[in-house]
């Protein structure tokens, strides 16, 4: 059978209708460790980029999408360290919350890491949060070992490759949705902008019978998000698994 490829010029093409919306699960087993592993993909659909290349509001796809989806390949901070660049043009990525794991019945002994980052402007440490959000998978193995202390985890990263899905925030009342990435670095959009308190003149109206007042009402609609709602910001560079 013939792998559905809808990856044109490095960029995710959908028909009209299609969405792209994995679970972690789905993420971990069916397409990065797939890719890490040179099995088939389900599709071809997840383009290749190293992500600390662009800023996020510079990344490649169409600007409606609520996220995109990247593999990504590890480049190293220093030469001789562990720790990925996570450093673009106008800023940087930083970790946040604790990290989650990601698990299989069929996993054999296999499990994936998503780990939350946020987008700051400007050089660290003193760069401006914005709306940018990453969610970036890996795949590991998880050992413990029995000491005279409690039981330690150790994580031995597989591969040279993460999955990366990257959206922007949408700053609302009940915080559960996000907005469609823009090209614009600027977090706020036609569709965040405050509504307006509206008035009326009830004098006039009760001097007015004959002239009845006709106001229209408007409504709106948002798509609702698959993600988890992201660990609070404010614990910054926590992680139950380490910093990769």
């Amino acid at each position: 059978m013939e792998k559905l490829n809808f990856i044109k010029n490095g960029v995710r093409k959908l028909p009209p209708g299609f969405r792209f919306q994995p679970t972690d699960e789905e993420l971990v087993f069916q397409y990065l460790k797939s890719k890490i592993f040179s099995s088939q993909l389900p599709a071809s659909i997840i383009p290749e980029i190293n992500v600390s290349k662009y800023d996020p509001w510079d990344l490649p796809g169409n600007c409606d999408e609520q996220e995109r989806y990247f593999f990504s390949s590890k480049e190293a901070k220093y030469r001789n360290g562990n720790r990925m660049n996570r450093t673009t043009k106008s800023g940087y990525w930083k970790a946040t919350g604790s990290d989650k794991k990601i698990s299989s019945s069929t996993s054999n002994g296999i499990d994936g890491v998503r780990k939350t980052l946020v987008f700051y402007e400007g050089k660290s440490p003193n760069g401006s949060r914005t709306d940018w959000i990453m969610h970036e998978y890996r795949l590991v193995t998880v050992e413990t070992t029995a000491s005279n202390s409690p039981h330690q985890n150790y994580v031995n990263e597989i591969g040279d490759w993460v999955l990366c899905r990257i959206f922007m925030k949408k700053r609302s009342i009940d915080g559960n949705t996000t907005a469609p990435l823009s090209k614009n670095k600027n977090t706020m959009s036609k569709n965040d902008e405050v509504a307006q308190p509206r008035f009326f003149d009830f004098m006039r109206v009760h001097n007015s019978a004959a002239a009845p007042i006709h106001s229209s009402t408007s409504s709106s609609c948002s798509s609702s998000s698959n993600i988890v709602e992201v660990s609070s910001y404010d614990n910054e560079e926590t992680s139950g698994y380490g910093d990769f």
